[in-house]
């Protein structure tokens, strides 16, 4: 089965109209010299204590590969990136996947051709294949020959922890927590991962428990049988997110993750597909499906038809994530605030024990790199450098002073019409303003929280309810092999049959057909080398544990 990291901001959304709750760290005390030592024989064009980008402001633009098709954003559209370009000189052209984001991306790959930035899952297979067929530049190197105040503003622990077998760094993470940070504040660390639930219907048929997969299917059941319309269109009991060829995360490590499955037992990677509480699940929302409780849209629709449903309150229950709806969710809200969706408890296993949501990992979300084809790697590494620093994230989360925010209260802060236009409609504010999260791609979330206007409602629940639920996943990041290698290969074939297997199970007509299935399933898995997987799982998981001891995490 495919075992899919998922990331806080996993599926980060376009526009978030609420507060990232995340704490400062400031890891940066720590002298980062031990990656410059690469070309530590060579002295350093730049002032190691001055802005790069400051030496030339001159007009340059940069193509800048978005790998999610649902990115929508116009670079010089709003007021935020106006102000960048004003600033530093920089434009940017982003390009964005109409449809399969991995078809266009293995083109490019496959072509050598590589735009000047490209922003990436820090999972995807793809980040191996660029490294290996030498398409992306090491940033450390880059730091080194053009612009060594990088060193003063990026995180050393995040640089030793992406660092590869040849001593490089090819890439920076967004979205990036250490163990240190979840120690110091992971009661206020959140999650995107949650159950979602429409609040008046719920409401209406006794605000039931769904742990249980009784409980579950009888909500379902009492949920289509008193809403079976809505605004003259069929209800969608449950929602989940979208399917693709590898299966569909909301049934993967979004549902495990509810279940609280372990990641590992007795010190080794735990095979959590073939644990007894999943299995039981995954046979509920087989039996959700016979029941006529699981529409046919949930196996077709991608994000924007989701999107489109969850704005018109089509579905009663998602295993969703709140990031991903946030600007539906807030129109919802203007219309009628008991019409929005709000975070239950969901799915549980037998325990009834709390979940274990995905929290920020010392990895990331994305990871943004360089192409070797770059058309300027100075300017390149240095407006990178300026956006990871604290000014290139005060930059991009307020934009200019006296425009988008100002010194409110002793606090910079945006803005009051613009936070106002941010809760009331997120499309719109993306569109005029450009502040918060609309530029995502290096984004420090820790950083940012001191400029985060307060949470509002219908966000500010969702997002409450995943606190202190969340936790670090940071030393199973990366475990699982990826590109062109033995294991990797293999890993690939079981993720495809998997995508093939998962429809099957939640169409069988029985648990019998159901057990046949996910057995045959098993033994594809076995057959194609799995053992081979899992040795490289625990080995990798190993590496991690050792990386986390030299760091003091």
């Amino acid at each position: 089965m495919r075992n899919v990291r998922k990331k806080w901001y996993a599926a980060f959304a376009l526009l978030l109209c609420f507060t990232i709750v995340a704490c400062s760290s400031n890891n940066g005390n720590n002298v980062n010299n031990n990656l410059a030592t690469n070309e530590a024989s060579e002295t350093p064009k730049s002032d190691p204590n001055s802005p790069g980008w400051q030496s030339n402001i001159d007009p340059i633009t940069f193509d800048w590969y978005i790998n999610f098709s649902w990115f929508g954003a116009k670079w010089g559209e709003d007021l935020t990136s106006q102000y960048i370009t004003k600033k530093t000189g920089v434009s940017v052209n982003f390009i964005v996947p109409p449809g399969n984001e991995n078809e266009k991306l293995n083109t490019m790959i496959a072509s050598g051709d590589l735009p000047d930035f490209i922003t990436i899952d820090v999972s995807n297979d793809a980040v191996k294949k660029m490294i290996e067929g030498e398409l992306v530049l090491p940033i450390n190197e880059l730091a080194d020959q053009y612009d060594s105040y990088f060193y003063k503003v990026a995180d050393p622990a995040k640089l030793a922890w992406l660092k590869q077998n040849d001593g490089k760094v090819y890439g920076y993470p967004n979205a990036s927590s250490s163990s240190e940070d979840f120690k110091k504040y992971g009661e206020n660390f959140t999650s995107a991962q949650t159950f979602l639930v429409k609040k008046d219907m719920y409401e209406a048929i006794g605000s039931p428990d769904m742990r249980t997969p009784e409980g579950f299917l009888n909500a379902l059941k009492a949920a289509k049988e008193k809403f079976p319309e809505v605004n003259g269109q069929p209800l969608i009991p449950l929602g989940l997110q979208e399917f693709t060829d590898s299966g569909n995360n909301a049934l993967g490590d979004h549902l495990m993750n509810f279940l609280a499955l372990p990641r590992e037992k007795d010190g080794k990677i735990y095979d959590r597909t073939t644990d007894p509480d999943y299995v039981a699940w995954l046979k509920t929302f087989r039996q959700a499906n016979e029941l006529g409780l699981m529409a046919k849209d949930i196996y077709i629709d991608k994000r924007p038809q989701m999107e489109e449903k969850i704005a018109q309150g089509r579905y009663f229950s998602m295993m969703y994530q709140r990031t991903d709806m946030s600007a539906q969710n807030a129109t919802l809200y203007q219309q009628d605030p008991n019409s929005v969706y709000i975070a239950v408890d969901g799915p549980a296993n037998t325990n009834l024990d709390q979940p274990t949501l995905s929290g920020p990992g010392i990895g990331g979300w994305t990871l943004t790199l360089i192409s070797k084809k770059v058309k300027d790697k100075e300017r390149a590494i240095q407006f990178l450098t300026y956006l990871i620093s604290e000014e290139g994230q005060k930059d991009a989360s307020l934009g200019e002073k006296g425009v988008t925010y100002d010194t409110i209260d002793g606090k910079d802060q945006l803005k009051p019409e613009v936070v106002e236009l941010m809760n009331k409609d997120g499309a719109a504010s993306g569109k005029k303003y450009g502040v918060s999260y609309q530029y995502w791609m290096l984004m420090d979330t820790n950083m940012r929280m001191q400029w985060d206007p307060p949470a509002v409602e219908p966000g500010k629940q969702v997002e409450d309810w995943t606190k202190g639920k969340t936790v670090s996943f940071s030393l199973y990041d990366n475990i699982n092999p990826t590109g062109t290698s033995e294991e990797g290969i293999i890993s690939n074939k079981i993720n495809q049959q998997w995508g093939k297997t998962l429809p099957k199970l939640l169409f069988a007509k029985t648990d019998s057909e159901f057990d046949k299935i996910f057995n045959e399933y098993l033994n594809f898995r076995k057959d194609a080398g799995y053992e081979k997987v899992e040795v490289y799982q625990n080995t990798q998981f190993e590496l991690n544990k050792k990386k986390m001891e030299e760091l003091g995490q």
